[in-house]
């Protein structure tokens, strides 16, 4: 009974671990505009955007007589007012640069699966799925019915199948590796090398949320908690006391 009640606390700890681990956000990537990117993305911005039913817009605005000698004298007035409003656009973005938020991403491991089914990436969904909810709660299921089964040989076999299992139990680590790969390919957008290479337009940073630690809590305790329960469930259900024996 002492046995059956430690093996049971160690798998309630455990899952009590692991929920919390998978439900919480386990990553926030989140991204800014940089000056130097809006320095460098403004004047293309600005040209691309000024179409022709823009720049007539604006030329029923000016001042006759000034847009007139920019005709006269063969002036582009699409070219003007890049170059006259670009610096004063530049200038007032690069200011509200650090404020403005362009890209943030929060996700759970559970939301990780679920989100990469919806775009179209099953086999890495099915990776964090298996080795991430699947293992952990069928390792737990198995190991707390040998606990309770009166057949040694069954509860055996069972065990042993635990123990094969269990030799993937960093691959919990793997798949959450892939999950944090996956959201910082998801928002990189670093600048190629090279002297003629642009700075990036956007600055990322990604801050772990509470569900990485209760996930990476759950790892540790598993690993820890996995041959002391294995040992247990393998004591015979049925063993008799020394005061039997005698």
């Amino acid at each position: 009974k002492a046995s059956r009640l430690t093996v049971v606390i160690l798998l309630v700890v455990s899952l009590a671990l692991l929920i919390p681990g998978l439900l919480l956000p386990v990553l926030t990537v989140r991204g800014v505009l940089t000056p130097d990117g809006i320095a460098q993305a403004t004047p293309m911005m600005l040209e691309r955007g000024l179409t022709d039913e823009t720049v007539g817009v604006l030329q029923s605005m000016m001042n006759p007589a000034i847009l007139g000698f920019l005709q006269a004298t063969g002036g582009d007035v699409k070219k003007t007012i890049i170059e006259k409003l670009g610096p004063q656009i530049t200038a007032s973005l690069q200011k509200s640069a650090a404020e403005v938020e362009v890209y943030e991403q929060t996700r759970s491991i559970i939301g990780a699966v679920r989100r990469l089914y919806e775009v179209g990436s099953p086999i890495p969904a099915t990776l964090i799925l298996l080795f991430s909810v699947i293992v952990p709660f069928g390792k737990a299921a198995l190991v707390a019915a040998a606990v309770f089964m009166s057949n040694t040989r069954a509860r055996e076999r069972t065990l042993g199948f635990v123990e094969l299992i269990a030799k993937w139990s960093m691959a919990d680590v793997f798949a959450v590796a892939i999950f944090i790969v996956f959201l910082a390919a998801q928002a990189s957008t670093a600048p190629t090398s090279g002297p003629d290479a642009a700075p990036a337009l956007v600055a990322f940073t990604a801050a772990f949320g509470a569900g990485f630690y209760w996930f990476a809590a759950y790892c540790l305790f598993s690993l820890a908690s996995q041959q002391i329960t294995v040992r247990l469930a393998r004591q015979p259900s049925g063993a008799a006391s020394p005061d039997r024996v005698a």
